[in-house]
């Protein structure tokens, strides 16, 4: 018996074309697991509908490795300034089991990665990680280190933009860079 040791939950996007169509093509009206969620924040009303479809029946088996459930999250965002309305539909796949992954655990597990993406968009935008040329050795994952430790010390000094964060830091160069870190003055003067 094979033993994994992780899950997976992956976004089909149209640079997987075959498999995108494929779960597209899925009979999702007539999905029972459902769930709706509704929120309210950050300037806009949101509502998600999550569907989960077991695939390993017969006849909706897709080539994918361990596939068990095709996920399909519906989301409706209103600016309550604007009052624009956006939609956006997003097909996943998984190998959890329906037991293991109800349509409201792939809401939660689906937020979660959302904020990691939030964490990838600050980077490549404030501090152009993708157009960076450092690509030897461990050099990538020191600089996404440091990237991230300015991001939670600017986070931890109050500041919630990142990049207004960065330009009024740069704007009153400090004599002693780790004081910003909270650490003990180590230079002449202070």
């Amino acid at each position: 018996m094979e033993v994994k040791d992780a899950h997976y939950l992956l976004v089909v996007k149209g640079n997987q074309p075959k498999l995108h169509e494929a779960v597209r093509a899925l009979p999702w009206k007539e999905v029972t697991a459902r769930r709706y969620d509704r929120e309210r924040g950050h300037g806009r009303r949101e509502t998600r509908s999550i569907r989960t479809l077991t695939v390993t029946v017969t006849g909706l088996a897709l080539d994918f490795p361990y596939l068990v459930l095709a996920v399909k999250i519906h989301r409706y965002r209103t600016d309550l300034k604007t009052g624009k309305v956006t939609r956006q539909t997003v097909h996943a796949i998984t190998d959890m089991t329906a037991r293991e992954a109800s349509p409201q655990a792939i809401g939660r597990i689906a937020r979660s990665q959302w904020g990691i993406e939030a964490v990838h968009h600050i980077r490549d935008t404030t501090f152009a990680e993708d157009a960076s040329k450092i690509r030897t050795g461990h050099g990538p994952e020191n600089m996404a280190t440091l990237r991230n430790l300015a991001m939670n010390t600017l986070r931890d000094a109050g500041h919630h933009s990142i990049a207004a964060g960065l330009r009024e830091v740069s704007y009153t160069p400090f004599v002693c860079p780790l004081d910003l870190l909270g650490l003990p003055p180590t230079c002449n003067g202070t």
